[in-house]
């Protein structure tokens, strides 16, 4: 399968495909010439099940243990990991990764909120969307025996802050 990339010479920094080379090659970003600045991301997503699934989680009675916990820890390693599963993202030395859930019994959903924090020359935003991805996945992985309809939904990141472009929210 080919794929045919247009490149127009004037559109602005905020336009354009930075992963892509000005001969359409896929490339890894050059960030060293970039200010290494405090950068923050937070992210969020849901999964949706039954309500007796949600019962489950919340009473602590899972065959495979303490679900939110164990999702919040592969969260938490997934986040450091991205780099790993995303071709083209930089490896980051994170100084801080929170995961938070939240049950939601009118609902019958789990929102799973990271916020991933480094000091360095780019965000990590791909970083807080893979700690939440993966939070909601081992929720999945935990529960399927008992609910394969399950849906994950809505992921996506909510904020940023630092490096050149300042300061960003999805509510902006």
């Amino acid at each position: 399968m080919s794929h045919n990339v247009s490149h127009t010479e004037d559109k602005s920094a905020s336009d354009h495909l930075t992963h892509f080379d000005a001969s359409g090659q896929a490339h890894m970003v050059d960030v060293g010439a970039k200010t290494s600045t405090h950068r923050i991301a937070v992210a969020r997503g849901s999964i949706r099940m039954k309500p007796e699934t949600l019962a489950i989680i919340t009473g602590g009675t899972a065959k495979k243990g303490d679900v939110l916990g164990i999702a919040r820890i592969a969260a938490i390693m997934a986040s450091k990991r991205t780099s790993d599963l995303i071709p083209l993202c930089h490896p980051l030395a994170l100084t801080r990764v929170a995961v938070d859930f939240l049950t939601d019994e009118t609902n019958a959903s789990v929102h799973c909120t990271a916020q991933v924090e480094t000091h360095g020359q780019t965000g990590v935003e791909m970083e807080a969307l893979t700690a939440v991805q993966i939070g909601l996945l081992t929720i999945y992985d935990m529960c399927k025996a008992v609910d394969r309809g399950m849906v994950m939904s809505e992921i996506r990141v909510l904020e940023k802050h630092g490096g050149k472009s300042g300061d960003w929210s999805a509510t902006s």
